[in-house]
C-alpha cells in the first residue's frame, strides 16, 4: 500500500497527515503522540476514527500540524485521519460521518468590532 495524504482543518489549526500501513505509530511534528499531547482526553479524540474502524494498530501516521492550540489541533488531526481512512476504504465513510468525524467544524473566532471592546461586548453603559 502507498502513502495515503489528508488534509484537517479546525479554527486556526491545520494538521496534514502522511497515512502507510504499519504498526500503529502515530507521529506529530517529529514527536511522539503521547510527547505531544500529553493529555489522555485529547490522545483520546485523535484516537477516536481508528478506534471506531478497529484499525488503530494497522496504520503508521506522519504529521505535521500548526496553528491553533491543542484542541484545535487534536480535532483537526481526527478529521485528517478520519478523511484519510475514507481514501483508503469508501465503505467506512457512513459509520464514521454518523460519529460525526468527516464534517468540518466551521465554527471560527468572530472578529473585533471597531467601536467595541470584543466581537459582541459593548463598553459599560452610564446614564449619568
Amino acid at each position: 500500500m502507498e502513502v495515503i495524504n489528508a488534509l484537517g482543518r479546525r479554527k486556526a489549526a491545520v494538521a496534514r497527515i502522511y497515512m502507510k500501513e504499519g504498526t500503529g505509530k502515530i507521529t506529530i511534528n517529529k514527536r511522539d503522540l503521547a510527547d505531544y499531547f500529553p493529555s489522555e482526553l485529547i490522545q483520546f479524540v485523535v484516537k477516536q476514527p481508528l478506534n471506531l474502524l478497529d484499525v488503530a494498530e494497522k496504520y503508521d501516521i506522519k504529521v505535521n500540524l500548526f496553528g491553533g492550540g491543542y484542541t484545535g489541533q487534536s480535532q483537526a488531526l481526527r478529521l485528517a485521519i478520519a478523511r484519510a481512512l475514507v481514501k483508503i476504504n469508501a465503505e467506512d465513510k457512513k459509520a464514521l460521518r454518523q460519529a460525526g468525524f468527516i464534517t468540518r467544524d466551521s465554527r471560527v473566532v468572530e472578529r473585533k468590532k471597531p467601536g467595541r471592546p470584543k466581537a459582541r461586548r459593548r463598553f459599560q453603559f452610564s446614564k449619568r
